[in-house]
């Protein structure tokens, strides 16, 4: 089993997450923030990782700790739930429309973390929730998780399609680059033997 349980305890967050690569993308998150719930939501469901995540952060300050430490969490998680990447397909890749926005995810379980984030979002706020946050969670994902990760905006006017595109789209990425690959089951897919 493909799987992963990690906590995180600091002063300012309690963090648990639950992992199954090989689920169905069921989901249950409460972190307190709203938003964020439902953009894990969306993780969970088009990366068919199935996802439990229960935080509770210093959210009368703001909820930058909370967002930041479920990333480092869950990048963690999926780091420990591939153990040697032996099999898997390593590189993802996703366009994904919605609505106006558009955007195009490419990723590599590299253990190279890097971010390339060319996304704008027009707003300073999603109802409540700040979307700067949005960058610092894929951050911290995946540099805990070892990910090699560029998110491109091609599209976009409507902050709450573009910020849910983005998820959706590293989502489905996901997806494709953690599943095991028939034809390589047994192997690690480098030429170094190893990630």
């Amino acid at each position: 089993m493909r799987t992963a349980t990690l906590t995180r305890t600091t002063a300012e967050t309690d963090v648990t997450v639950e992992i199954n690569l090989d689920g169905t993308g069921a989901y249950d998150n409460q972190t307190g923030v709203g938003f964020f719930d439902h953009m894990l939501d969306q993780l969970a469901r088009h990366s068919l990782i199935d996802m439990k995540i229960r935080a509770k952060g210093d959210l009368h300050i703001d909820d930058h700790h909370t967002v930041e430490d479920v990333g480092i969490t869950l990048g963690q998680a999926l780091a420990k739930a591939l153990g040697d990447k032996r099999g898997i397909r390593r590189y993802g890749a996703c366009l994904l429309p919605m609505d106006d926005a558009q955007i195009r995810t490419a990723l590599d379980l590299s253990a190279r973390p890097f971010l390339i984030w060319n996304v704008d979002i027009p707003t300073a706020k999603i109802g409540t929730f700040d979307t700067e946050l949005v960058r610092e969670f894929f951050q911290a994902f995946g540099t805990q998780g070892g990910i090699t990760l560029h998110v491109d905006m091609l599209h976009g006017i409507n902050s709450h399609h573009i910020v849910e595109a983005a998820f959706k789209s590293v989502a489905r990425a996901l997806r494709e680059a953690v599943e095991v690959d028939p034809r390589k089951s047994g192997d690690i897919p480098s030429t170094k033997g190893a990630l």
